[in-house]
């Protein structure tokens, strides 16, 4: 038994990422289903849904296609499924396993199984009663694949379910509401009942795989697996379970005690950015600043080994405050004509030929407008390439408002209005008829991609940046029509690569931010990490001097202690970066597929980064109005 184990109460495996951890659980599913082949034996899995699965049932299905996978002996149990919604609506579970795993493999459709949300509401405690039979009469579940909410909650069991809670109808958590609103318009449409088999029945099951990525699902992870267990955090009660593992990346196991605090769990590599972790913390935890921090703070933190490796709390306390100060720069792309071993950035070349990616058209105001602009104001050659249209996030009111105002123009300007007074009317008609779960018609796409190309194409011009420095990239991933989008294809990788190939920056800039609920961003960058890795292998000399930097947006920040680059930010800049947002009106006041965060963006935007200046203020150093913060990506 190691230390870790003392503190984690069910196995973890953790992975790089949501790819290697999804392949490994993909690997073990496929090598149960073949074992049971052999032995000429029907396999019963549980599945899950939701945005945790999608890249494991992505795997399955390639396996099927490639490595001659069969299903042919297996049976299927969904979870869960929302109440009350139709069949083939497009946040339905039908539909959703029907996507993502069973229209593409052989299985058969009468071996699949999944709670009716078109059942009447006097017909469910039956329905209930006769799902639970059927598992029981198909042998129960062999391997359960399981999510986990952000409240802790496994299927729909919500804080509160009874470990010995049956399959039921059930009250949905506002916060679980709020959770999935990225899949509807807005919350107002989310479902406030669902369908779900109880805990008492997951556990029932001979095997069970929790799977959980993301920084989102850290909090609740540890809680799960460090605490004891209990109903308030429905995954802890998996701790009664004799076989099961919770297999996360990196980002979701990030509060385990084993990462958070790796020197309360054993011998402790001290590398400087595990002494700069390590300090951060405790200071933050102590509120004092780190240059008041004493002997007896590191002793009573548990930090006695670095005492004893590092010497005296002093000597300590000033590494890590020059290491929090040198992050701070008002010079993102170097400073010139100056030899600063320290800066995060290189003073040489100058001025720098830079691209900020951009997943949506406005991540770049959002997320690092103070930089976007003192990038271009210190005479960088500065270029935004905006990845995806962004054209889900426009209202059906805007796209009449903007059609409105091109029928009027052409009649004021004399121009006959007869074909686009047609376009309006037809979608003024297909508005009127648009069904919740429709996707609008490539003409509407195409009108509310163009609405934000202009916003963005104003932001760029407010800053400053010329027409010809701004690219629309449109990345075929993105343009489904609807919130769920394509896997990366190898044409987003081969337009990226075309871009980078034809302005050679020695600086890029991208979205770090895998946060976003819609998956976008996770995308991207890893459109422009491939890209990056196959300019990088194919020897092109120009790489070798360009730099990657990460930011992130709307929906969180970095941890302090992980910050390389902080841009600072007067009262007066963090001003003129509102306007700046303000110009992409189509996303101010009511936005469609906002997430969890009924604010605006500009006021998520500010409050992060007064929270990261605040953090430095906290820490001893100077106190600025905002900061914007990066991280260096190494390809």
């Amino acid at each position: 038994m190691t230390m870790v184990d003392s503190f984690e109460k069910i196995p973890v495996k953790i992975y790089p990422d949501l790819r290697a951890g999804s392949k490994a659980v993909a690997k073990q599913i496929a090598d149960f289903i073949r074992e049971k082949q052999k032995n000429k034996e029907k396999c019963v899995l549980g599945l899950s849904t939701g945005s945790t699965p999608k890249t494991l049932y992505a795997e399955l299905v390639r396996m099927h296609k490639e490595e001659k996978l069969s299903f042919k002996n297996v049976i299927t149990f969904n979870l869960d499924q929302y109440y009350p919604i139709s069949n083939d609506a497009l946040q339905s579970y039908q539909r959703f396993m029907k996507v993502n795993l069973f229209n593409h493999i052989d299985i058969d459709p009468k071996n699949t199984h999944i709670p009716n949300g078109e059942i009447k509401k006097e017909d469910i405690k039956e329905h209930c009663r006769q799902y639970e039979k059927m598992v029981e009469d198909a042998g129960g579940i062999d391997l359960q694949i399981l999510g986990i909410g952000i409240n802790g909650h496994i299927g729909f069991n919500e804080p509160g379910s009874s470990i010995h809670s049956k399959t039921r109808l059930i009250s949905l958590d506002n916060s679980t509401r709020i959770a999935n609103a990225y899949e509807f318009a807005n919350i107002s449409e989310v479902p406030r009942l669902a369908i779900t088999m109880g805990i008492g029945e997951i556990l029932k099951a001979k095997k069970i795989i929790l799977m959980a990525w993301g920084p989102s699902k850290a909090p609740v992870i540890k809680e799960a697996v460090e605490e004891d267990h209990t109903d308030h955090v429905p995954a802890s009660l998996l701790q009664n379970h004799d076989d099961v593992t919770f297999v996360v990346d990196e980002a979701a196991a990030s509060e385990l005690t084993r990462f958070k605090s790796p020197w309360l769990t054993g011998d402790c590599d001290w590398t400087p950015k595990m002494i700069k972790k390590a300090v951060v913390n405790m200071a933050l935890k102590l509120k004092k600043p780190v240059l008041s921090l004493t002997n007896t703070d590191y002793n009573e933190y548990g930090l006695s080994d670095l005492l004893v490796e590092e010497g005296d709390a002093y000597e300590i306390n000033l590494k890590v405050y020059y290491m929090l100060r040198d992050s701070i720069t008002g010079w993102p792309g170097g400073k010139p004509n100056v030899n600063l071993p320290t800066h995060p950035e290189r003073s040489e070349p100058y001025p720098k030929r830079i691209i900020i990616f951009s997943p949506h058209p406005d991540d770049d105001i959002i997320s690092m407008g103070g930089t976007f602009q003192r990038l271009h104001d210190q005479g960088h050659d500065v270029h935004v390439a905006y990845q995806t249209s962004g054209n889900i996030a426009v209202t059906d009111e805007f796209v009449t408002r903007f059609l409105d105002f091109a029928v009027g123009f052409e009649e004021i300007a004399g121009i006959d209005t007869k074909k686009s007074g047609k376009i309006l009317e037809d979608a003024r008609k297909f508005i009127a008829r648009k069904k919740a779960n429709q996707t609008d018609t490539p003409a509407i796409r195409a009108i509310k991609g163009l609405i934000r190309r202009c916003e963005a194409k104003a932001t760029c011009r407010y800053v400053g940046i010329k027409d010809e420095n701004i690219h629309f990239q449109n990345l075929p991933f993105y343009e489904t029509g609807s919130i769920e989008k394509k896997p990366m294809s190898e044409k987003d990788v081969k337009i990226t690569m075309e871009l980078l190939r034809e302005i050679k920056p020695q600086q890029v800039y991208c979205a770090g931010d895998f946060a976003d609920p819609h998956g976008t961003h996770i995308v991207c960058f890893n459109v422009v990490s491939e890209s990056l890795k196959r300019i990088k292998a194919a020897g092109d000399a120009w790489l070798n001097d360009c730099w990657l930097w990460l930011y992130k947006g709307a929906w969180q920040e970095w941890n302090i202690e992980e910050i390389e680059m902080a841009i600072p930010m007067s009262p007066d800049q963090v001003m003129k970066k509102r306007f700046g947002i303000f110009i992409h009106q189509s996303q101010k006041d009511m936005v469609p597929f906002q997430g969890s965060d009924s604010r605006e963006f500009w006021q998520r935007d500010e409050a992060r980064n007064e929270a990261t200046a605040n953090l430095y203020a906290d820490l001893g150093l100077t106190h600025y109005a905002a900061m914007e913060a990066f991280v260096r990506w190494h390809y």
